[in-house]
């Protein structure tokens, strides 16, 4: 998503007018749904102004395209400035731009790491060459658009307010600065010549809106990733605080062998990278030859990471790097060289099976390692057990005097990158009160079900893609099936709806196992792993009455251990046993409702509380769709009748055909009487339409119910391209026909030295099981090319 887009004639008409602040402020608004502090407006003021006197240079053309504020990929980190245009040899180019209000700097020995002072003093944090360059990269590894049509990305950095840049260019920061160079406050020429290098020409072929609507590939899974990160093959690209975490984590290692003891408590919601970073610091404090494991209280990460090295080393040498939290009892002190701590929220007193063994775990790990790296979420503690707290670990590293350092992890990569969402998901559930009280611009797939076997449908369908989709549930059901096999556990009979637990065949492995799909999974299977798309069945434990959230642990299955001693607890303290069991209950189904990286699916049990997650999950634009009847579902674009309608000038026809992604479909009769109003950033052209895509045979490329803008008559080679063909019907060939959409492939052979072609291919792209190429005899009668693909639309 890009905030603001225009051309450079236009953007700099907008600083000249004195408006650009205010534009980019509006559009936040209407886009990311927040109010802009005032600071932020301030530095767009300043940036900006300095961008526009750069721009003025009348080499650079004034059609190259300017974009500000572009929202990366499955984050919620953005691209302060974007130059876009064709370099000397007509290539597709964009310039990425970080801007920075920063005066001063000084040098650090963490590798791309510099300190500025910021409004509350001085701190460490990314040097900006790196930050530009892994925004860059970060694109490059996600937009299969970017890459597959080898759109050139330049990242580089202005330091508009900096008289000097002896430290910002110091050559230990040579390798990123060779990357993405720096320009201080006197360089303004010469970052006006490193965009003329780049950008010769103007944008005439919409690289901008390529860029922004361009296909985005699943983002990598960690633990499918796990045996090539153990290889050295750097399969995560770490971004702003990550890399600050993972850079000062190595710092403190070598600080505590060969001096005191150091603690490293770091603070990251759902997504936010908290086992990627855990993970990369693994895999390189044991290249570096220290002794080190990773520790979790909760088991199912631990063996999905085990199952995934099956076969790549020893299983002692694997066994050896994932440790559980209650392992460190009797361990002689500073024994490890590091101990890191995922899901540190979860750490218990006592450890052993009957939990009577040892003192206390925060304690062991801290005692037990000279560096101790606690991950931590204390809006995760799901069970009456749970002891990580910031407070708990301080206090322990005091005691036995180690250092402690405290960082924060913000940057979202999973929900589709969007804090919206979590922040939705917290208002909602009543854990705190937030401004996201609708799902308005939030790019994350929510749907609400009346019926939970129409949802377990919904997630079996979006598994057969990657088989990363299940469905999940507060624990208010019995686990019957522990003792007889043929029992169901999750009964919900008016629906005639059965399922059983995961735990009894594929225990901590449920979530990858192959065949798991149609079992409910519980928070003690999925804490700490993630899904493309999990299905949550809320159970009587959390129920809504007039508005407000009623939790209540009795309505919990006697099975549950997570709030074993509520009972007793109740009879000496009710408040207090109610205030924490309330924390429990939330914190589930936070974290449940978390899950997925694409999209969250919901049920509830209860009447009362569905009907106010339906209404709670509705967006202001469904409300406004669903008050009027349209015939083009989905397309978000202003719709008009022809006589309203400025053809091929600001308006394209949009056909009232579904183009099918699968096979041909069924005979259609394509019928043009509206018109749809393109975005700015489009320009409209003769031949130009819209229609819409069913099917999953493109999903690679094309999203089921996407509607796409074509261009008819496509000249050139078809080979390699994604048309719109139509197949007559020999029944009616005047009428309507057949439609599909795919790959183009001809085979020729040669006859009397002419090519001729002898058989058309349609081959699919996707990553759905059972589709197949699609062959036909050429037959110009039959067979036509409606029009090539351009992009998706809405």
């Amino acid at each position: 998503m890009i905030v603001y887009s225009g051309t450079k004639r236009e953007f700099l008409a907008d600083v000249r007018s004195n408006v650009i602040a205010d534009k980019v402020e509006t559009e936040v608004f209407r886009r990311l749904n927040r109010n802009s502090p005032r600071n932020e407006k301030i530095s767009w003021e300043n940036s900006l102004q300095y961008m526009s006197q750069v721009l003025w240079d009348e080499d650079i053309p004034a059609s190259a395209g300017v974009a500000i504020e572009y929202n990366l990929p499955m984050t919620n980190r953005r691209v302060d400035f974007i130059l876009t245009g064709k370099d000397k040899d007509r290539r597709d180019t964009a310039v990425l731009i970080e801007l920075k209000q920063w005066q001063n700097v000084e040098k650090t020995n963490k590798d791309a790491i510099v300190k500025t002072r910021f409004q509350h003093g001085m701190k460490e944090t990314n040097h900006p060459s790196y930050q530009a360059w892994s925004y860059g990269a970060l694109i490059q590894d996600y937009n299969e658009t970017v890459r597959k049509e080898s759109i050139l990305l330049q990242p580089c950095a202005y330091l508009h307010n900096m008289d000097f840049g002896h430290v910002i260019n110091d050559p230990f920061y040579e390798a990123h600065t060779n990357k993405a160079p720096v320009f201080i406050k006197q360089d303004a020429i010469r970052l006006a010549s490193f965009l003329k290098k780049y950008v010769r020409y103007g944008d005439s072929d919409n690289i901008l809106y390529r860029i922004e609507h361009g296909v985005i590939k699943p983002s990598k899974n960690l633990a499918d990733a796990l045996a090539s990160m153990l290889k050295g093959n750097p399969e995560f690209l770490m971004i702003d605080d990550q890399k600050l975490v993972y850079e000062t984590a190595l710092d403190l290692a070598h600080k505590a062998k060969s001096g005191k003891k150091q603690t490293l408590i770091v603070n990251g919601g759902p997504g936010t990278g908290k086992s990627v970073v855990a993970i990369n610091l693994l895999v390189e404090m044991t290249n570096r030859e220290m002794l080190v494991q990773y520790v979790s209280k909760n088991a199912a990460p631990r063996e999905v990471f085990k199952k995934k090295l099956t076969g790549t080393k020893k299983k002692t040498h694997i066994d050896q790097m994932f440790k559980g939290s209650g392992s460190y009892i009797e361990v002689e002190k500073d024994q490890f060289d590091a101990l890191i701590v995922d899901e540190a929220h979860r750490l218990n007193l006592k450890s052993g099976l009957y939990g009577n063994l040892g003192e206390n775990q925060i304690k062991e790990i801290i005692s037990g390692s000279r560096l101790s790296i606690f991950f931590i979420d204390e809006y995760q503690r799901v069970t009456l057990q749970d002891i990580g707290t910031n407070d708990s670990i301080r206090s322990w590293a005091d005691m036995l005097s180690s250092n402690v350092t405290e960082l924060n992890l913000s940057s979202q990569f999973r929900c589709n990158g969007s804090d919206g969402y979590l922040s939705w998901v917290d208002n909602v559930l009543q854990v705190r009160q937030t401004a996201n009280t609708t799902l308005d611009d939030i790019d994350y797939e929510v749907r609400v079900f009346d019926d939970p076997t129409a949802m377990r449908t919904a997630i079996l369908e979006k598994n057969r893609l990657s088989n990363k989709a299940r469905m999940v549930a507060g624990y208010c059901w019995d686990w019957k099936s522990k003792k007889d096999k043929s029992a169901m556990d999750i009964v919900i009979p008016e629906f005639n709806f059965e399922a059983q637990w995961n735990l009894t065949d594929d225990g901590s492995l449920w979530l990858i196992a192959e065949k798991s799909v149609d079992q409910v999974g519980c928070i003690h299977t999925c804490q700490g792993l993630e899904l493309d798309y999990v299905g949550v069945i809320l159970g009587d434990d959390f129920v809504i009455r007039d508005g407000f959230v009623v939790t209540d642990a009795r309505n919990r299955s006697s099975n549950d251990r997570s709030i074993r001693g509520f009972k007793t607890m109740l009879k000496k303290d009710k408040e207090l046993a109610k205030s924490l069991t309330d924390e429990i209950i939330k914190n589930t189904y936070r974290t449940l409702m978390t899950r997925g990286q694409k999209g969250c699916f919901i049920y509830s049990t209860d009447k009362e509380t569905l009907d106010y997650f339906k209404a709670s999950a509705i967006c202001s634009t469904e409300r406004e769709i669903n008050n009027m009847a349209s015939p083009f579902d989905g397309l978000a674009l202003n719709i008009v009748a022809f006589d309203e309608a400025n053809p091929y000038v600001t308006h394209v026809p949009v056909f009232d055909i579904q183009a099918a992604a699968g096979g041909f479909s069924d005979a259609q009769i394509a019928d043009s009487s509206d018109w749809v109003e393109l975005p700015d950033y489009i320009r409209a052209s003769e031949g130009m339409f819209i229609v819409q895509v069913i099917g999953e045979s493109m999903n690679r490329r094309i999203p089921s119910g996407s509607w796409c803008l074509f261009k008819s008559n496509p000249g050139g080679s078809r080979n390699g391209k994604v048309v719109l063909v139509q197949h007559r019907s020999i029944e009616d060939p005047d009428h309507g026909g057949s439609f599909t959409i795919k790959v183009y492939q001809s085979l020729k052979s040669f006859d009397n030295d002419e090519q001729v072609n002898i058989k058309v291919i349609l081959k699919p792209d996707t990553l759905s099981f059972g589709y197949s190429n699609i062959e036909l005899a050429d037959d110009s009668e039959e067979l036509m090319v409606i029009g090539e693909f351009l992009s998706i639309v809405s």
